[in-house]
């Protein structure tokens, strides 16, 4: 019986990661997809947190990959977190594993305390997770104009009595402009 196994990324998996986003974020213009870019110059910034780099890894192979990363909001500069990307090796899609790594990075952040992320992806499977409109919780960004596929997840709070999630202008780290 071949076992799924979800864990935060360990600094050996980085070539197994990026061969998965390789594969995944595939496409015929281009030799490395941004993708790939971006997850290799997050690691080496601020926003890196490496407990929540998390891999499904499948039968001792890495398939996939769900990764959260600190984002700031509004005047205040209040830490958030950005779900991005999500990666499932092409032979392994389609079977659950993306949901399952998702919400396992999920589960680690509201363990952590984390009580907000963000994400820009297809509104009919992120709402899976409670996914919503971001801008209908007064968030901003530059894919604002996007419309449906920026949306946000308020976290359950850790403790009673927490202040609502912040409001205004979601400011990604650097490599995020590149994508």
């Amino acid at each position: 019986m071949t076992t799924l196994r979800l864990r935060p990324e360990d600094p050996a998996d980085t070539g197994a990661v990026r061969r998965v986003l390789a594969a995944a974020f595939a496409r015929p213009d281009v030799a490395v997809p941004p993708e790939v870019r971006l997850v290799d110059e997050l690691r080496g910034g601020d926003a890196w947190l490496p407990e929540l780099a998390m891999v499904a890894e499948y039968g001792g192979e890495i398939v996939g990959c769900a990764l959260l990363t600190r984002v700031l909001v509004g005047a205040d500069s209040v830490p958030a977190l950005a779900l991005g990307p999500v990666a499932v090796a092409p032979h392994r899609q389609r079977i659950g594993l993306g949901t399952s790594v998702v919400q396992a990075a999920l589960e680690a952040a509201t363990e952590l305390g984390e009580r907000l992320v963000v994400v820009l992806g297809d509104p009919a499977y992120y709402r899976r997770f409670g996914f919503s409109r971001a801008d209908r919780l007064g968030l901003t960004s530059p894919w604002s104009g996007l419309g449906e596929p920026w949306q946000a997840l308020v976290l359950p709070p850790t403790t009673s009595g927490e202040p609502p999630p912040p409001q205004g202008e979601v400011v990604f780290p650097p490599p995020w402009s590149k994508v």
